[in-house]
């Protein structure tokens, strides 16, 4: 079926918003009725001269007035209604807006700077645990928690177990999510004034969290495998760090893999300027890399944290630290006075979910879910990830080609109503070196349809360049 549409020559209006226009004046007067298919989005692209990504925007905001429906390979079809949809303010925001000028996040936005657990059914195991949790423990999960179960250090145990090395129970700390550990573990093993070395593109929360307790990060470079352990020497001679940050299973915001080499390098420089580590591994859960660990090679030095949020869920923030030797007990009293303390509720949760094998069938379906994003990601982007470690986390490091930059083309994406994050997000010191690419996130949009229609966008502002993108004099 050959469709024309009617598009407004008011061209104060984005083409985007234009074309949503027409196509719901074709649907009320009639031209198209409820279960027609809409042109492919290549076809019209073609047809109108227009990028496929502003083609994908109308279309998306033509099913959020709730005109369409559709699914993924099988096209988009006109929904059954009854009355003309109200329309939705349209929402523009100056390309050269200055980030206190911007609004705060829509809920409508497509967020895709975000890596927590997808949607895969596992609300149900969670709410029949909680509910279970209150039916045996009211009492306790409406109090302070007094002491740490056992199963709560065995859950932790199990949990952090990977490439062959598994914690001592003794030595496990169960936190309030990753973040909580790491800055239990930099308040109880540092002191203010002291260093804490960073890869020069890392998960730059923990940085900036521990500048507000005093400490100073310091970057150092890095290649294809993560951080250089000669410029690490370097710096550790120099500089007289006094701990180390890393994520060796997955890099955030890369999803470059540390070598086993590597590791041994680090290890080695590590001891040569007694330097700590902490090897943060929330997104190894979710991989099938099974090299070992860093605190397998230097247990005497080594904090190992892990937790739910990338494979299980994000809201039940629960954690585990395992710490050296003679370590569990300072970073128990940090986190507390960090955080205020473990809420019974949330560990008891997470402690039966791990102990009854919930948690890791819900680990098995996430990875589906991702590695399907992913699929999609690349058939979207034309790209092949198979084979590294990128192709099991929930998100891409896409280097942008010329003329974008990583904060113009960020804000061009939010023009669009898609969340992503540029590279100063994982900066943890401001750097002379632009590397010119964004981390798209792949697990927090619920509907697949959604994120390939967003994909699809951010892959036409790519290829379109420059001309998608104005500045206002």
């Amino acid at each position: 079926m050959t469709i024309q549409f009617d598009i407004s020559r008011d061209e104060t209006s984005p083409f985007y918003l234009r074309l949503a226009d027409a196509i719901e004046r074709a649907i009320v007067e009639g031209a198209l009725k409820p279960g027609d298919k809409l042109p492919p989005q290549r076809d019209i692209a073609f047809d109108l001269k227009v990028t496929v990504g502003t083609i994908g925007r109308a279309y998306q905001i033509a099913r959020e007035r709730g005109l369409t429906t559709g699914e993924v390979g099988r096209g988009t079809y006109v929904r059954q209604i009854e009355t003309e949809p109200e329309k939705p303010e349209p929402r523009h925001f100056l390309p050269n807006a200055t980030a206190d000028s911007l609004p705060g996040q829509q809920s409508d936005d497509a967020k895709l700077d975000s890596t927590s657990a997808p949607m895969v059914g596992q609300a149900e195991e969670v709410a029949s645990t909680f509910a279970a949790v209150l039916g045996d423990s009211a009492a306790k999960a409406l109090d302070y928690v007094r002491g740490v179960p056992q199963s709560w250090l065995e859950a932790g145990a199990a949990w952090l177990e990977t490439g062959g090395w598994t914690p001592e129970v003794a030595n496990v700390v169960p936190t309030l999510g990753v973040n909580a550990a790491i800055q239990g573990i930099i308040a109880a093993a540092t002191h203010p004034g002291d260093r804490i070395v960073f890869e020069d593109l890392s998960y730059a929360s923990v940085a900036r969290a521990a500048t507000m307790i005093g400490r100073m990060p310091v970057t150092v470079g890095m290649d294809d495998e993560g951080m250089i352990p000669e410029e690490l020497d370097r710096c550790a001679a120099r500089q007289h760090p006094r701990m180390i940050f890393l994520m060796p299973a997955v890099n955030n915001p890369r999803g470059i893999t540390m070598s086993l080499r590597r590791r041994e390098q680090i290890v080695s420089v590590a001891r040569r300027h007694n330097l700590l580590i902490i090897e943060d591994n929330i997104y190894g859960k979710i991989t099938s890399v099974d090299i070992p660990p860093i605190v397998s090679l230097a247990p005497e030095r080594t904090f190992f944290v892990g937790g739910l949020s990338k494979s299980v869920s994000a809201g039940l923030r629960a954690g585990w630290a395992s710490c050296p030797r003679g370590q569990s007990v300072r970073v128990t009293v940090a986190h507390n006075q960090l955080t205020g303390g473990r809420p019974f509720l949330n560990m008891e949760v997470a402690a039966r979910l791990v102990l009854s094998g919930k948690a890791e069938s819900i680990r098995q379906a996430v990875m589906g879910e991702i590695a399907a994003r992913g699929a999609l990601f690349d058939e979207i982007f034309q790209l092949r990830t198979a084979g590294r470690a990128a192709a099991a986390v929930p998100y891409r490091w896409v280097p942008l080609p010329a003329p974008w930059t990583s904060p113009a083309f960020q804000l061009a994406a939010r023009n669009h109503g898609i969340r992503i994050d540029g590279e100063d997000e994982f900066r943890s010191v401001r750097g002379d070196y632009a590397h010119h690419s964004v981390r798209i996130g792949l697990s927090a949009v619920p509907e697949r349809e959604r994120l390939a229609n967003s994909l699809t966008i951010l892959k036409g502002l790519i290829d379109s360049g420059s001309i998608s993108y104005m500045s206002v004099a």
